[in-house]
């Protein structure tokens, strides 16, 4: 027992390979029995590898990046986004706007616009197809540069997409240590991303570019600390241009901004006279000049990044492409569930087009609460600010994909607050729609997901409150 005790770490290395290998190169994702096995004994082992305290920190980045590069050769098999992606970038590399062309109408006319157009547009499905891009400016700057290298091989952009998301991984690893070294949290925790078995999966594995996203908006966040805000007003442009959802986070800077905040962001370091002052003067104008020209930079850094593919039609179909997701598409949903079948009982039909406008001025009015009415003194508040409120956007939408949960899951490395390791956890039971071809959930796996999930957050909520009062 001694000796199996000693050795743990490197049986769970090396059955999380194997396991990886499988996920990388065998497993079809309407397997789901198999994928919940593997899922779950991945997080087993991923649990003994990083609560291990004999394994170094320089031990634990190398394991993370071998990790990964066992799927370096690999074709997506979770996931259909990717071929989506390749026919982007090689639009651009063509002359297309990818803004304003449907690939279904090439192929309903015919045409060949690229290497591999069938293929492409199998690959990515008809709905896919039949929907405008909504991959912002930065992102398709990632997918030109795949088919810049690889223009004729699926295979090569697969890898030279991989290798983006492989590279902005090792980005947050380097940049959210430095946080968390700053923010006098364990070094340890940034690896409850970096080495989580559904990052890995996710995003090394299934090409979502969150990885990308949050590398821009980790290091804005460091940025930030540093009070180097115009650095980290570039950087979230950044981040924007890759995936929207940091849009969401820009109320709730107002606060940190606009309150007195010393050289890091954190009240502990004031004199008790100077705390005082801080009670007394609530809000800074120099702040709210500076919270303008953040806001400013952000907004007009992210109109530069769209003006190569500028035209009068983009704004229309791009914003319909991501009012969709708002209007019609269902999926992995919590409340949204709910409010559905009520929608069911009192009216005999589903509601999401009412509900789908509602929800928006739900989040908008939390994002309000969060912006006025809480403590975003310290930069730890702040970013625990940043979590509840884009969990709450989570929780009240139509569709969460398993790879959403990346960005939650990164914050929570800077809080107190493990759920989203949770939630990362229980994302497997939504696998469940795509056993059934054509895919369909099954709303009691929904429901346990978001039970555990929930049931969670309510005691480390409870928790907290707890040790508040001690």
């Amino acid at each position: 027992m001694t000796i199996l005790k000693q050795n743990s770490q490197y049986l769970a290395i090396f059955f999380s390979i194997i396991t990886y290998f499988f996920f990388a190169y065998f497993l079809e994702r309407t397997q789901f029995y198999t994928f919940s096995f593997l899922w779950l004994f991945l997080f087993g082992c991923f649990y003994a590898i990083i609560k291990n305290k004999h394994i170094s920190f320089k031990n634990l980045v190398g394991i993370s990046i071998l990790f990964r590069l066992i799927f370096l050769f690999a074709i997506p098999r979770l996931s259909q986004d990717f071929y989506r992606f390749i026919w982007d970038g090689r639009m651009i590399l063509e002359g297309f706007n990818p803004y304003l062309s449907l690939p279904e109408t090439f192929i309903q006319q015919s045409l060949t616009p690229i290497t591999d157009t069938n293929i492409l547009y199998a690959g990515m499905g008809e709905l896919n197809g039949s929907h405008y891009t909504n991959y912002p400016a930065l992102n398709q700057l990632c997918f030109f540069i795949a088919a810049l290298f690889a223009s004729k091989s699926i295979f090569g952009s697969v890898i030279i997409l991989r290798i983006f998301i492989i590279l902005a991984d090792i980005g947050i690893l380097y940049f959210g240590k430095k946080l968390l070294e700053n923010l006098k949290l364990p070094v340890k925790n940034i690896f409850w991303y970096i080495l989580n078995p559904f990052v890995i999966v996710e995003m090394t594995g299934n090409l979502h570019f969150e990885s990308v996203m949050l590398f821009f908006l980790v290091f804005a966040l460091y940025k930030l600390y540093q009070r180097k805000w115009i650095f980290a007003a570039l950087l979230l442009a950044c981040s924007i241009s890759v995936k929207l959802i940091p849009l969401l986070f820009l109320p709730l800077f107002f606060k940190w901004f606009t309150k007195y905040f010393p050289a890091y962001g954190d009240h502990s370091t004031l004199s008790v006279r100077a705390q005082s002052r801080t009670k007394k003067q609530l809000i800074n104008f120099k702040g709210v000049l500076k919270i303008a020209g953040f806001y400013i930079i952000i907004i007009s850094t992210t109109i530069i990044l769209f003006l190569p593919f500028y035209s009068i039609e983009l704004f229309r179909n791009y914003t319909n492409s991501v009012g969709l997701w708002f209007r019609s598409f269902e999926f992995n949903a919590s409340f949204y569930y709910l409010f559905r079948e009520i929608g069911y009982l009192f009216r005999g039909y589903n509601e999401i087009a009412i509900i789908g406008k509602i929800t928006p001025i739900l989040n908008i009015l939390f994002l309000i609460i969060l912006t006025f009415f809480r403590k975003n003194n310290s930069f730890k508040q702040l970013i625990t600010t940043l979590l509840f409120g884009l969990c709450f956007y989570y929780f009240t939408a139509t569709t969460v994909h398993p790879w959403y949960l990346a960005t939650p899951l990164i914050l929570s490395v800077f809080t107190k607050y493990k759920f989203p390791v949770v939630w990362t956890l229980v994302i497997f039971l939504s696998y469940q729609a795509y056993a059934n071809e054509p895919w369909q959930e099954n709303l009691w796996f929904v429901f346990a997901e978001y039970l555990l999930l929930l049931s969670f957050l309510c005691f480390e909520i409870y928790q907290s409150y707890n040790l508040k009062k001690l």
